[in-house]
């Protein structure tokens, strides 16, 4: 299964240069704790993260107001293209510590994000439906009754 098939499309963004004033509202507007941050050419250039929110400003009492979004976010960004395998997306997460990874197509721009909840969401729909098989593949005397 490729990432670009059960990432999320609906990619929350913000730019470098906004306050992260603006970025967190947009987070508690919007429900999510992550944000994606582009270029002009919708190339995703870093990642801001409600953790990153509370580690980098809050707890080093940084005005929220004049903290701009590029100071703060991480970056370079990691992403994956469209086509790769989950297999080498949750190796590209498991080797950066990462829950997220923005989703690129061929010229490198945003298409969406894949979040460890995509990918474990996905597996576990896949095993309910081999279990379903299962289950009407078996002989009947080694059914549940």
């Amino acid at each position: 299964m490729a990432a670009g098939r059960i990432c999320q499309r609906q990619v929350d963004l913000a730019e470098a240069e906004e306050s992260v004033q603006v970025a967190a509202q947009r987070m508690r507007q919007r429900m999510v704790g992550t944000l994606v941050i582009v270029n002009q050419d919708k190339e995703p250039i870093g990642i801001l993260t409600d953790r990153d929110l509370v580690i980098r400003v809050l707890a080093e009492g940084k005005d929220t107001g004049e903290t701009r979004v590029g100071e703060v976010m991480t970056a370079p960004v990691r992403t994956v293209f469209e086509h790769t395998p989950i297999e080498i997306a949750l190796s590209t997460m498991r080797s950066g510590a990462m829950r997220r990874l923005p989703v690129v197509n061929k010229d490198g721009k945003l298409v969406g994000i894949l979040s460890l909840d995509d990918i474990m969401l996905f597996l576990a729909e896949e095993q309910a439906q081999i279990g379903s098989l299962l289950e009407e593949e078996s002989p009947r005397a080694y059914r549940k009754i």
